[in-house]
């Protein structure tokens, strides 16, 4: 381990101590991508098109807590506010003037869970798919049935 200089002191009192996936953190609203449920984007936020699937995420976590974007319109994030608070859900807004994320809401633990597809359009995207590969069984099932009764 090799000893700090005065370089070292006066940038961590200017700018802090240096977190560890620092970038991560900034991209997650202050929170680590393997600790989070579900992530809602800015536009999700503001359309309120979330908003379903984060209610059944809070009834499903109730331990999480919620973080929202400080730079979204309080306006716009009401709703979020209010589901977190129908579900006993602590809430913080991060106010980080330096952060240009394009997260606009976090449902998060204090730990990781490693939850492979936190975004809700790539939950959707996948759903998708395999109802559309359910769809092509079952037209093929039903082929293979008329050629079979005759």
């Amino acid at each position: 381990m090799s000893k700090k200089n005065v370089d070292d002191y006066l940038t961590e009192g200017m700018y802090g101590t240096r977190l560890p996936k620092d970038d991560e953190r900034r991209k997650y609203l202050g929170t680590l991508r393997e600790r989070i449920i579900l992530a809602l984007t800015v536009g999700q936020v503001m359309t309120d098109s979330g908003i379903e699937q984060l209610a059944e995420a809070m009834k499903q976590h109730p331990e999480s807590k919620l973080l929202i974007n400080g730079k979204v319109s309080y306006r716009f994030m009401s709703a979020e506010i209010k589901v977190a608070n129908e579900h006993n859900i602590s809430y913080t807004i991060v106010a980080d003037e330096s952060n240009e994320a394009e997260v606009g809401a976090v449902l998060t633990y204090d730990y990781a869970i490693n939850k492979e597809e936190i975004f809700i359009q790539d939950i959707e995207e996948n759903d998708e798919h395999d109802k559309e590969e359910k769809d092509e069984v079952s037209f093929l099932d039903k082929l293979k049935g008329l050629f079979r009764s005759k």
